[in-house]
């Protein structure tokens, strides 16, 4: 079976990536059988529907079909889809985990598996239902001018806050706030208002496009794809700084936080004025 997962950490590069995957696999193709069996709309049937297009904004991943209506998942800290070969399917043992099947029209099945998020929507209501999301890098529709004026609004709140709120700037997850917050030279808990926030935005959205688009680059920071170099500080606590040497430091962002954010800094390079 081909996998299709979220990758390393559940960003909106992540998700682009997915959606990219899961296009190649199945649009244009008929869902012979398949139902969702999480949500409101659990026990649903979408035998029939033809998938038409997918789109992305942040880490949400949207399946249209020809219906007018739209499967509005999310992945969250576990969630994956894999994509089965006709003939094949999940091991039996995984059964009791599918949230999302569809068996297409060339014998080949989608499996959401463990999906914390899934609701069947108009496509016409998509607008409604993520309108809250700040702008995205990775569509058409991007607005850094945007991104900066709504990261601007609360301008004491703590950097990695503010970026991790996606209402600010949709598709930033830990990685790319602590990853963005060294190559600013900004404490990840400083006010968001002491960053330049124009470049700061820009180089925020350009890192998301290259790993979300160039082979080879996912979720690689530095340039550098050797094992242990692909990141500035995240995942480096105790190491020292590949700029300047010194132990990079690391922070819970929230106790007891299910999804295990943590904020890794180099004391250094990023100063606590």
């Amino acid at each position: 079976c081909a996998e299709a997962r979220g990758g390393r950490m559940p960003e909106g590069d992540s998700v682009y990536r997915l959606r990219e995957r899961l296009a190649a696999a199945s649009v244009g193709h008929v869902v012979v059988a398949g139902e969702l069996r999480s949500g409101a709309a659990a026990g649903t049937a979408l035998a029939g529907a033809r998938i038409t297009s997918y789109d992305t904004h942040g880490k949400h991943l949207l399946t249209r079909f020809d219906t007018g209506r739209t499967l509005h998942t999310h992945l969250r800290m576990q969630g994956s889809w894999t994509v089965t070969r006709p003939g094949r399917r999940i091991p039996s043992r995984e059964d009791h985990r599918v949230r999302v099947r569809m068996r297409l029209d060339d014998g080949s099945t989608l499996w959401g598996i463990d999906l914390p998020v899934v609701e069947l929507v108009a496509t016409a209501d998509e607008g409604a239902l993520l309108g809250y999301l700040g702008p995205d890098p990775l569509r058409d529709d991007w607005d850094a001018a945007e991104a900066v004026r709504r990261l601007s609004v609360r301008p004491e709140r703590p950097l990695v806050a503010a970026l991790l709120d996606q209402r600010n700037m949709a598709g930033l997850g830990n990685l790319w706030v602590n990853e963005t917050a060294f190559l600013s030279g900004v404490h990840p808990f400083a006010p968001i208002a002491s960053a330049d926030l124009g470049p700061l935005v820009e180089r925020a959205a350009r890192m998301l496009r290259i790993s979300a688009t160039v082979p080879g680059m996912y979720q690689v920071t530095t340039g550098s794809t050797r094992k242990g170099e692909s990141h500035w500080v995240v995942g480096r606590a105790g190491r020292p700084c590949l700029r300047c040497g010194t132990r990079i430091l690391v922070r819970d962002e929230v106790a007891n936080d299910p999804e295990r954010r943590r904020t890794w800094w180099c004391p250094r390079c990023q100063p606590d004025a």
